[in-house]
């Protein structure tokens, strides 16, 4: 400031010391408002306009973080702060002027940082490769690394100590801090689990029936995990959750292009029978069955002659079942139906007798994973099972409801005599 006063003297005008640094903070604050217009009004609003019209994508994405508006604004702390070091050094009032400048500076360059780091997530999620991986948890860890970082240089500044004092004062504090970032630091820790070891990623179908999720992954948080259920609701899974907890991720299963068919009827054991003469007749006339039945007698008739000779019981002979049949009716069916996959697991069980029959289950993958498309061909093929099944003798066992007990009630009533 003694320079302007010397240089305003040469010219026979002369200046006490308030209004020299009155005049000089003007000066200041008019080279800030130009700085300001020229930056924000001319030269980023011409990028913008440019960057909107352009066809390239990290152009538009760079525009929408307002990156370069808060670059714009670390720019003029730092001029700010030449300014002050040039006019006001040695001055009580340039002291709080660069203070405020270094402040500013700190503040602006840590929400420049944000920017860019919103910017490289933006890009990410427009590559396939890298959009799946839960990036944004791991960079809300970098950002509230950073944000702490600035935070005590900017306390330190404040006080006027070095930030060696202040983070070795933070080693009594250790303990409090983890208790406050507790959730933060897990997140963190989690989400850099999740991706390491690939066990979770944006937009994977994940079944938590503790938390009731089960539907598709929305967002990655650092604390947080968003799953958009089924019917639309959004469930929140703490992130450490993840790891800490079992979940199912129905990814496998999406990638692998065949989704499971496990599901099964009860046969009523007491219509299951040895196939008489007249059911194989008949049964043969079916072109899914007649090669099943020539191959099977003929084994049948083979083993009976070698084992039982012409005079053996009838009950050491083995014979053809209803209920055998009908599985080897099912399996023969479900190779001929376009919608199931013959490169995966396929097969009709007998399960183990239970008090409601013997569940016989169809076990098999189609050959698409989207959900309408599945429950339609499972529909179909067990509206093919419930039809069928009586050509072969059988019955599916069914609980008596409330108008079969009515009914037998109705028939062991007395008859009224007229």
């Amino acid at each position: 400031m003694q320079e302007i006063i010397s240089f305003l003297r040469k010219y026979g005008i002369e200046l006490n010391h308030t209004t020299s640094l009155i005049l000089v903070l003007g000066i200041i604050l008019v080279t800030a408002i130009v700085v300001h217009i020229i930056l924000h009004s001319i030269v980023l609003r011409i990028f913008e306009r440019r960057a909107h019209a352009s066809s390239k994508i990290w152009l538009k994405i760079i525009t929408q973080n307002k990156l370069f508006h808060r670059l714009a604004f670390t720019l003029q702390g730092i001029i700010v702060s030449i300014q002050s070091a040039i006019w006001l050094r040695h001055t009580e009032a340039g002291d709080i002027l660069s203070l405020c400048a270094h402040l500013w500076i700190m503040l602006y360059a840590l929400l420049s940082f944000f920017s860019l780091l919103d910017v490289v997530l933006d890009l990410s999620r427009r590559t396939s490769a890298i959009s799946r991986l839960p990036l944004r948890g791991i960079l809300q860890g970098v950002k509230l690394l950073a944000a702490v970082i600035v935070g005590i240089l900017m306390v330190s500044l404040l006080i006027g100590k070095s930030p060696a004092i202040l983070i070795s004062g933070l080693g009594a504090m250790a303990a409090v801090l983890m208790l406050v970032f507790k959730d933060p630091i897990m997140g963190l820790v989690a989400g850099i689990q999740l991706s390491a070891n690939n066990m979770l990623k944006m937009g994977d179908w994940l079944e938590m029936s503790k938390y009731g999720a089960d539907g598709s992954v929305i967002d990655i948080g650092l604390t947080t995990v968003k799953v958009q259920n089924w019917d639309n609701t959004i469930t929140t899974i703490p992130t450490y959750a993840l790891v800490s907890d079992a979940f199912i991720n129905w990814s496998g299963m999406s990638e692998s292009g065949g989704r499971r068919i496990k599901r099964s009827i009860n046969i009523d054991t007491s219509s299951v029978h040895f196939l008489s003469e007249e059911d194989k007749a008949r049964l043969e006339k079916s072109n899914l069955l007649k090669p099943y039945l020539e191959e099977k007698g003929e084994e049948l008739q083979t083993w009976n002659s070698e084992n039982t000779g012409e005079n053996g019981s009838s009950l050491d002979a083995r014979r053809m079942t209803n209920l055998g049949t009908f599985r080897a009716y099912l399996t023969r069916y479900l190779t001929e139906n376009p919608s199931i996959r013959k490169d995966m697991t396929l097969m009709v069980r007998q399960m183990a007798p239970v008090a409601d029959g013997v569940p016989l289950e169809v076990y098999a993958f189609t050959n698409t994973v989207a959900w309408l498309e599945y429950e339609a061909i499972q529909s179909d093929i067990f509206d093919h099972v419930f039809a069928i099944v009586s050509e072969f003798g059988l019955r599916v066992h069914q609980t008596p409801g409330s108008n079969d007990v009515r009914a037998i009630g109705e028939l062991m009533r007395p008859q009224q005599v007229n």
